[in-house]
């Protein structure tokens, strides 16, 4: 069956997480990504996090469906081959420093004038623009000042990271967003010109803020950070359980309150019309947090899910990834997806997102070796240069 990507070429300059992961999406909807490396060390993640035989195995889920080919992007020699390859390929994707690309003369400018067609989606940390656009910047320096940080954790406490590379993944998203886009244009241009695509980080995390700016700008309220909660919105809160496992509670609808109030016995809360709305909810928020975990505690987290199941209120219990490999919807969903590693052996990776009825993605195979695809790829180009 057809990938809905199939005949799109894509050529991955960057490293690390924000490009690749978006290179990753590409891939698995069919596009051939082929991924530039460092002929030394190859893309720094390849040793990140929990090491197998010498490679990462996030490096096997990130790189999947990519071919590797190994150049050095400093040299010449290496710039020219980059040239060629992009008189070819549909789209550039990299997030190294703005600049950097077009010291090397291979810059969008450089690469448009062999290929008119070509989108160049760069992401960096603040964008290829603006006072800030030559600063080094990181995930985590992006979730910092695109105001996602200071939300998260609890109001007595530091703030604190999310606990994964959200901000890089947020951009590879928009990213893949951003070159989608513009391919569509270039196909419905008639003369197929090509555009640049600019992804900051920063920007990537503040445009997930809600309501957040209008709320200060017309009330001067900062959103604080509020733990578990969501302020203003009531009840919806994480629970302990008779177990010792929490369970998230999402009964913040008036109709849904109701009936969560009547599976916990309280038939009280149910009609007292300080509660009918959030707005009372939300006034009284704390002693309705003190009534609900006091009724999970006398509850097993298998029992309460049960029970708000049957009674149609949003809950989940939170998850370890352990908890996520035993759980039957995503081994029905098919995100649990067995692959083998180069030694033999086999390991879980997390399946494909979205899921397309005619046009599924797959993982073709994993995370290649450095430089695997040289002779396939760069053929020819090789053996003039060195």
């Amino acid at each position: 069956m057809k990938k809905p990507l199939e005949g799109i070429k894509v050529l991955e300059l960057g490293n690390f997480v924000a490009a690749p992961f978006a290179g990753k999406i590409f891939g698995e909807f069919g596009a051939e990504v082929i991924k530039v490396e460092d002929p030394k060390n190859g893309d720094s993640l390849r040793n990140w996090r929990i090491v197998h035989k010498g490679t990462s195995l996030w490096w096997y889920v990130h790189a999947r469906n990519k071919k590797s080919v190994t150049i050095n992007l400093r040299e010449q020699d290496g710039q020219e081959l980059v040239r060629e390859l992009a008189k070819e390929a549909d789209v550039v994707i990299e997030n190294f420093r703005p600049g950097t690309l077009e010291r090397w003369g291979i810059g969008y400018e450089d690469l448009k004038k062999v290929n008119p067609s070509i989108i160049m989606t760069r992401i960096s940390g603040y964008g290829q623009t603006g006072p800030y656009r030559d600063k080094a910047g990181f995930g985590s320096v992006a979730e910092s000042m695109g105001g996602l940080r200071y939300l998260t954790g609890f109001p007595d406490r530091p703030p604190v990271r999310v606990g994964l590379a959200i901000g890089d993944s947020i951009a590879g998203l928009y990213a893949v967003t951003g070159t989608l886009m513009a391919l569509r244009a270039r196909d419905i241009d008639p003369s197929r010109k090509g555009q640049c695509v600019d992804v900051a980080l920063t920007e990537s995390v503040f445009s997930l803020l809600e309501g957040v700016l209008p709320e200060y700008d017309l009330t001067g309220i900062v959103r604080e950070r509020t733990g578990a909660t969501l302020e203003g919105i009531a009840p919806s809160n994480t629970y302990m359980c008779s177990d010792g496992k929490y369970i998230v509670i999402a009964a913040n609808s008036d109709n849904i309150f109701k009936r969560f109030a009547l599976v916990m016995g309280h038939a009280d809360l149910a009609e007292n019309p300080a509660y009918s709305n959030n707005q009372g909810r939300a006034e009284h928020s704390e002693y309705l947090d003190e009534v609900i975990e006091e009724w999970t505690k006398q509850h097993t987290q298998k029992e309460v899910q049960q029970m708000l199941d049957e009674a149609g209120v949003p809950a989940g219990p939170i998850y370890s990834i352990e908890d996520i490999v035993q759980d039957e919807q995503f081994q029905a969903r098919d995100m649990l997806q067995t692959v083998t590693l180069p030694d033999g052996e086999n390991v879980l990776v997390p399946g494909i997102v979205p899921k397309l009825s005619e046009t599924p993605g797959e993982i073709s195979w994993i995370g290649p070796s450095l430089g695997q695809h040289n002779d396939e790829i760069l053929g020819k180009k090789l053996s003039g240069q060195k």
